[in-house]
């Protein structure tokens, strides 16, 4: 038994994410090197060996989760400690949060900080998957089976929107409404959803437009149109990303040899990743990560197919929507498609909060895989033997 489960993993999904991780640490180390001395006056490996240990954290989470039956979060228990968790994590941020870049979004701890958001995002996914795996009997009952499992969904991104943190508590409704579309329940009571949503939506937006339309909020979007004209005020991140995006060319600079973080790009090693890979490894390295990325999305999604379970396919679908939009929004704030929003790129950012999360998730993404290629080879096994025992007449192994 315990060889057809080892036989079962999907790991080319895992080693995709190995990958992934160990050349994100070679780039943080790459990236960090200069603004760890000059701007936080430590060692140039500081950040590097951070993250290194967050690796170590983090690769022992996904085994743990890669072998823990995802089924067993399904239960009620499980998912009321969940939300309770969650919310109560989100309410203690406005007593005893820190701020950082802008939002109360943060416990610190010594040099360790904690981003609950982060962490918010796949108890999101759990429990909209769960609670709509249970309701698939009567999904497209709006007030019962549509309606009650978004109170949770809307209670944490209103406590995430008033840190205020708009930029992850829109991911997080994008990827519940990826989710909630591929539930089962018909295209119009979707649609209903939709513009109940935007009717309630819009008089907090009226009420919050102070903070949403923020004169620096307003000045990321202004910049897109040409970040070279207000290079030296709002447009200094985004222009020295295309500086560092055009300086590397096919080819790039060279590992370590980057110009651009030697203190012209700042959050060089977070939000600016892809930047600082553009410069130092050209064409290349930018493919590298697009590729594994994408390949580790559209494997989620194949799972979400291929899985019987409307529990695991809800969940494969939630997390690779959830890989996916990060990536995309890193990479077109980067690129100047989207204004900025200070979303990490998946796997590779340093940050432990976002490292540990992934792999929690990516872990039940590979547990759910390996039950769906497990069940597949286990009837396939059964029905061949029985096909064979119908065409010799034995019916003792017919009926075995």
């Amino acid at each position: 038994m315990i060889k057809k489960i080892l036989k079962s993993y999907d790991y080319s999904l895992i080693i995709s994410i190995i990958l992934l991780s160990i050349f994100g640490l070679v780039m943080i180390y790459s990236a960090s090197m200069a603004s760890a001395v000059q701007r936080y006056g430590v060692s140039s490996d500081y950040f590097y060996q951070k993250q290194k240990l967050f690796l170590f954290g983090a690769a022992l989470l996904f085994l743990l989760f890669a072998a823990f039956p995802y089924k067993a979060m399904k239960s009620n228990k499980v998912l009321g400690t969940m939300v309770f968790l969650s919310l109560s994590g989100l309410v203690a941020l406005f007593i005893f949060g820190h701020v950082a870049g802008n939002a109360q979004s943060w416990f610190k701890f010594g040099p360790i900080s904690i981003q609950p958001s982060e962490f918010v995002k796949l108890c999101v996914i759990i429990y909209l998957a769960a609670v709509y795996a249970k309701k698939q009997d009567y999904i497209n009952e709006f007030n019962n089976g549509v309606v009650p499992p978004l109170a949770y969904l809307v209670l944490a991104c209103g406590l995430i929107a008033i840190q205020p943190d708009f930029g992850t508590a829109g991911i997080i409704a994008i990827i519940a409404g990826m989710m909630i579309l591929s539930s089962g329940m018909n295209f119009k009571n979707f649609a209903k959803l939709v513009i109940i949503g935007i009717i309630v939506l819009l008089p907090f937006s009226f009420a919050l437009k102070g903070q949403i339309f923020s004169e620096k909020r307003v000045d990321r979007i202004s910049v897109l149109k040409d970040p070279f004209a207000v290079e030296q005020t709002s447009g200094y991140h985004l222009a020295n990303s295309y500086i560092a995006i055009g300086s590397g060319g096919v080819n790039g600079l060279g590992l370590g040899r980057g110009i651009e973080k030697l203190g012209y790009l700042p959050e060089s090693h977070t939000d600016f990743i892809m930047a600082v890979i553009a410069e130092e490894l050209g064409v290349w390295g930018v493919g590298f990560v697009i590729i594994l990325l994408g390949y580790i999305v559209l494997r989620g999604i194949y799972v979400a197919l291929q899985c019987k379970d409307p529990f695991g396919s809800l969940l494969a679908i939630g997390i690779s929507s959830m890989i996916g939009i990060q990536s995309f929004v890193n990479l077109a704030g980067v690129s100047g498609v989207i204004p900025l929003t200070g979303v990490p790129l998946p796997f590779v950012s340093y940050g432990g909060s976002s490292l540990i999360q992934l792999a929690i998730a990516t872990g039940i993404l590979v547990n759910v895989s390996m039950f769906v290629n497990f069940e597949k080879k286990y009837k396939d096994t059964q029905e061949q033997k029985r096909q064979t025992a119908k065409q010799s007449g034995n019916i003792f192994q017919i009926r075995s």
